[in-house]
């Protein structure tokens, strides 16, 4: 707890038994909840986050990274979580900022903070092959120039948000796809939200979770679309429910979206 607010950490995770328990071995002990999400998993990752104590919920499925974040942000919700950081399980980026992370948002700081992969210029040090970090660049570039913000970058899997952010965003209108990340910071601007950065080191190595180049370009594709879908909403030429306040939110909408997909998602 951080200035008494309860602090989550949930973890969207496929296939990360052979680094869970090296994330989960760093987090500090302020973090009041821990919640595991698994993705339908092939290999012993719900056991292994059993045995290290974590909160585990079970998709019946492989529903994607967006939908997988959406029920770790419902049951960090539904748990009291007042500040809840997302963060990859895979041992990519290190735990030890969460209290750094949270605490910006418990103190009324930002209402979104990024652990940046940019900022320190070591990302390619730490293994980024060198497509993604050009990629990467490119793709920010493109966004601050059409969102008119200046961020280092969009693209971390590493994120804090405040509750108000989880229950106001109408995230049920985004992606169950990997741009679902760039979809919510796109509408985090859209609504006004403050967004802060820290800056993280990365570790890419075998075991760490990437996409393969083809989802890559998809991805690419996807973030270039959503960047334009906002631009095209601001000058009033379209009106998409993913940058409506009257969008489909995770509170109240969650359980008929769910039944709607015929999803089942239980604790494990």
């Amino acid at each position: 707890m951080i200035n008494s607010k309860r602090i989550a950490v949930v973890m969207p995770a496929y296939n990360a038994e052979k680094t869970l328990h090296s994330t989960v071995s760093e987090l500090p002990a302020l973090v009041d909840i821990r919640i595991l999400v698994d993705d339908q998993s092939r290999d012993g990752t719900v056991e292994t986050a059993r045995q290290l104590g974590l909160l585990v919920y079970q998709h019946d499925r492989n529903y994607g990274y967006g939908r997988n974040q959406m029920t770790c942000y419902r049951e960090a919700l539904a748990a009291g979580a007042d500040v809840v950081i997302m963060l990859h399980p895979d041992y990519q980026y290190t735990p030890l900022l969460v209290t750094a992370m949270a605490s910006m948002v418990a103190y009324d700081v930002y209402d979104v903070v990024l652990g940046s992969r940019i900022i320190g210029g070591r990302a390619l040090l730490g293994g980024m092959p060198f497509y993604k970090y050009v990629s990467n660049r490119l793709l920010t570039a493109f966004e601050n120039i059409f969102l008119r913000v200046k961020l280092s970058e969009y693209h971390t899997g590493y994120r804090a948000f405040s509750r108000k952010v989880l229950t106001e965003l109408p995230l049920l209108e985004n992606s169950d796809d990997f741009v679902f990340d760039n979809q919510m910071l796109a509408q985090c601007v859209h609504f006004g939200f403050r967004i802060g950065e820290v800056s993280c080191p990365t570790k890419y190595f075998e075991e760490a979770s990437s996409i393969n180049f083809r989802r890559s370009v998809t991805y690419g594709f996807g973030v270039l679309a959503t960047t334009l879908q906002f631009f095209f909403q601001r000058l009033g030429l379209v009106h998409l429910p993913r940058f409506s306040a009257q969008g489909r939110k995770l509170e109240g909408d969650f359980e008929n979206y769910y039944a709607r997909h015929d999803e089942t998602v239980r604790p494990a």
